[in-house]
């Protein structure tokens, strides 16, 4: 995989990699490491969980509503 960074980007990591001690790769894997664990990804069943609560239409009703843009309903 490659991944392009700004000059600046760059020049700023190496520079913190040498202060480190470490390569660069080393502090990219690092830093994409504490992103990934500050933003987890939600993979459970219960995920989705009550995303509608918030909706004023019922959810039969949006699927009806939906489905009748598919065809007319005259020709069914």
């Amino acid at each position: 995989m490659m991944i392009e960074l700004t000059e600046r980007q760059t020049k700023s990591l190496s520079i913190l990699a040498e202060h480190e001690h470490c390569s660069l790769n080393e502090l990219v894997r690092e830093a994409v490491n504490d992103y990934l664990n500050r933003h987890p990804l939600q993979q459970d069943s219960d995920s989705a969980f009550g995303l509608w609560r918030h909706k004023r239409e019922d959810g039969l009703a949006y699927q009806e509503r939906l489905r009748s843009e598919w065809c007319d309903e005259s020709t069914v």
